[in-house]
């Protein structure tokens, strides 16, 4: 039996072993740390004063998990994040990108959708769009939901554009949304080829034969057993010759995986699978 440090220990790990018995959902093997954070935060916005009392409803209350699941998970994200990284994509991927007739691609964790969109720019600008299938994947229903709609707060248009230009694309990020009142629409054209659906990193399987796997700043909120797992989830759903794109802080450096891959850019954690 695990030893606990104390009471709180003890009741998380209570709370994470019925969410998924119950629920099928896998949060322990996330780092305790950040994880235990946003539960207490969800206390605070659910007005509930214990964790085995959120233990207790939890398994009674659907509408509740959901709402757990939306806080806990981590869905900060900006169209073209770190530029300098579309630029080594640009350098380092989409020329093997255009050996293939088509390309399968894998964006894990994506959240609102952001960055998938980035992506489906920069195929568009590079010739690649429309021979591409991008499957976009998150574990939280709600922010999958808002990624299919592709409506973003026109706020954050000045920034994304910044970003935009400092990634090297040509034209106006402007040229690919339609302008609402105080919020802007994806094109269609770059939704065509994207299919948003459900994958949970813990414990779904091996997701095809890819060109490109992306899952960017994700593995950072898991442990290190649990980044090993994935990490060998991601080995066995790409391509020979594929590659993994990882977040700034990520890296392959310090497990068995690193063997079966060459780096492509080490400042920007681009990687090939070579065997």
């Amino acid at each position: 039996m695990p030893k606990y440090q104390n009471d709180e220990d003890y009741d998380i790990h209570a709370l994470l072993e019925v969410i998924f018995l119950k629920w099928g959902y896998d949060f322990r093997g996330y780092s305790k740390a950040s994880l235990t954070r946003r539960i207490f935060y969800f206390l605070q916005e659910e007005r509930i004063d214990r964790i085995p009392d959120l233990q207790y409803r939890i398994v009674r209350d659907k509408s509740l998990f959901s709402r757990f699941i939306k806080d806990v998970t981590v869905n900060v994200t900006e169209m073209f994040r770190d530029p300098v990284f579309y630029q080594s994509v640009k350098e380092n991927i989409v020329p093997q990108l255009k050996t293939y007739p088509h390309i399968k691609i894998w964006h894990a964790g994506c959240a609102t959708g952001e960055e998938v969109y980035s992506l489906a720019i920069l195929l568009e600008q590079e010739g690649l769009l429309e021979r591409s299938t991008i499957y976009a994947t998150d574990i939280n229903r709600s922010v999958l939901d808002r990624a299919k709609k592709g409506i973003y707060s026109d706020s954050y248009l000045q920034q994304y554009e910044t970003n935009f230009e400092n990634a090297g694309l040509k034209g106006h990020l402007s040229d690919y949304f339609e302008k609402g009142y105080d919020h802007v629409i994806v094109d269609s054209a770059l939704r065509k080829n994207i299919v948003f659906t459900e994958h949970d990193l813990v414990i779904d399987h091996v997701f095809g034969e890819m060109q490109l796997i992306f899952c960017r700043n994700v593995l950072i909120y898991f442990t290190r057993g649990l980044q090993s797992k994935v990490i060998d989830l991601f080995s066995e759903s790409l391509d020979f010759g594929g590659c993994l794109c990882l977040g700034i802080k990520e890296t392959l450096d310090f497990y068995e995986h690193k063997g079966k891959f060459k780096t492509l850019d080490p400042n920007n954690k681009i990687y090939q699978r070579t065997r």
